[in-house]
This record gives structure tokens, C-alpha cells and sequence, in this order.
């Protein structure tokens, strides 16, 4: 029997499978408790698993934002990795970060590049991480459990903790 992957198994793995997405759906809490959501491109992600993003600070996510820090992203690649991160969001007035993270690819939303006096930094710090992995080797064994599972009438035989699991960030 293969042993179940650690807490801090499960979370490095959150964190590996976050860095290889370049965009996730921004959920945030719009008037009364009505629930916002848009696609954003990801400035970076620390090793920590904090999560940057670019926008200006006159936007409806900005208020959403200083008004209710709790927020949600959620991440898809194609029909092999999916990732729900519930968390904290804050906005970040930092030029030194801005410049860290800043893409050229980002002007066409600031045409007067990152010295625009809107933008700002949306800073995410995850609390908890929920993933579904088919990706390498756990697509193979995905693809064998589901195949199984339809000629046996059954539903797949998957690994807790290694293709999905939820996790404390």
C-alpha cells in the first residue's frame, strides 16, 4: 500500500501546481455578498504560495477587495489540472514589487506602462488548497481506474492526497 502524501507533501504540491498556470479566475465579494469573477494573469508566485496580481486601483476588485479580503482563484489546465486556493487578498502600493513582477505584455492595460498612478498590486495569501492532478503519471493512473471503473460498473479507485486533495496553506 502506497502511503498518503503529508500535509506538507500536499502543500508543496498545491504550490508546484500553482506556479505552472499563467492565469486564474479571481473571485471576490462584491454588494451584498454577491460574488465577483474575472479572469486574471498572474504576476508571480512566491515560493511561500502568495499570489501576485496587476491591476489599478480604481477598479471594482480593488474595492471588492478593501472591503472584504476574503478571495478565491481558481485555476484550470486543460482537462489535466484544476486548483480551487481560498485566501486573503490585499492591495499593495510597492514600486520595488511592481517592478519585480511587472510584464511588457501588461501595457495593454496600462498604455503608460507601470508609472501609471492607478496601478496597484493585488497580493494573495492562500489558507487552503483544494487540487485535482491528472496530469504525468497521474493521468495514466486515472485513465486505467476510469477505464476500470466503466467496464466494471464501478467508479474509479483514486488515491486520496496524491490526484486530489485539500489542504491548509
Amino acid at each position: 500500500m502506497i502511503d498518503s502524501p503529508s500535509p506538507s507533501e500536499q502543500r508543496e504540491h498545491v504550490y508546484k501546481l500553482l506556479k505552472e498556470f499563467g492565469t486564474a479566475m479571481l473571485v471576490t465579494h462584491g454588494d451584498e455578498d454577491h460574488l465577483r469573477v474575472r479572469p486574471m494573469a498572474i504576476a508571480q508566485v512566491e515560493d511561500s504560495g502568495d499570489v501576485w496580481f496587476i491591476t489599478s486601483s480604481e477598479t471594482a476588485k480593488a474595492h471588492e477587495i478593501e472591503h472584504d479580503s476574503r478571495v478565491h482563484l481558481v485555476c484550470q489546465k486543460d482537462h489535466g489540472a484544476y486548483l480551487s486556493i481560498g485566501g486573503r487578498g490585499r492591495l499593495v502600493n510597492d514600486r520595488t514589487k511592481l517592478d519585480q513582477v511587472w510584464n511588457e505584455t501588461m501595457k495593454v492595460w496600462f498604455p503608460g506602462g507601470k508609472e501609471d498612478p492607478t496601478i496597484a498590486l493585488i497580493a494573495v495569501t492562500p489558507e487552503v488548497g483544494e487540487f485535482w492532478d491528472n496530469e504525468g503519471v497521474h493521468m495514466f493512473k486515472y485513465m486505467f481506474e476510469s477505464a476500470k471503473a466503466y467496464l466494471t460498473g464501478t467508479t474509479p479507485d483514486l488515491e486520496e492526497g496524491s490526484e486530489h486533495g485539500i489542504t491548509k496553506l
